[in-house]
């Protein structure tokens, strides 16, 4: 089986800042300058492709698991180094999942399915960067 192929496109729009465009069509502001910050930096969307990536496979198993979840969100810290390439060595992924009596088993095995076969996000960054996952889960009140 032959590996898919996609493309996405990056164009410089002057004044440190780049536009992505998806491989579907999509555009991205790029920021290159730190001191204004007035989009993300492509390592800045690196952790947000993890977290999406993974919040993605997680909601869906635990929607497949019939687990009552009222909130999901993902919290991705990186740790990079301090030469350069500033590359990230490090991202930590807390999944926080809110709801009624939802099973610490269920979302435990929803991560772990993440991690070790669906995200794909994860499967390229794993060979250099060490990701560690961690969940909470908040019981809803009425």
């Amino acid at each position: 089986m032959a590996d898919s192929k996609v493309a996405a496109k990056v164009i410089f729009a002057g004044d440190d800042l780049f536009v992505g465009v998806t491989p579907s069509g999509h555009a991205q502001v790029l920021e290159t300058n730190s001191q204004r910050a007035s989009a993300a930096s492509p390592t800045e969307l690196l952790l947000i492709a993890l977290g999406g990536c993974t919040g993605v496979d997680v909601i869906s198993i635990l929607k497949k698991k019939r687990q009552s979840v009222t909130d999901y969100r993902i919290e991705v810290t990186g740790e990079r180094r301090d030469k350069h390439p500033r590359a990230y060595t490090k991202m930590l992924v807390r999944h926080i999942v809110r709801g009624h009596k939802v099973s610490a088993a269920a979302v435990a095995q929803a991560v772990e399915l993440s991690e070790s076969k669906y995200c794909s996000v994860a499967a390229t960054l794993r060979p250099t960067v060490e990701i560690v996952s961690s969940y909470e889960i908040i019981e809803e009140t009425e």
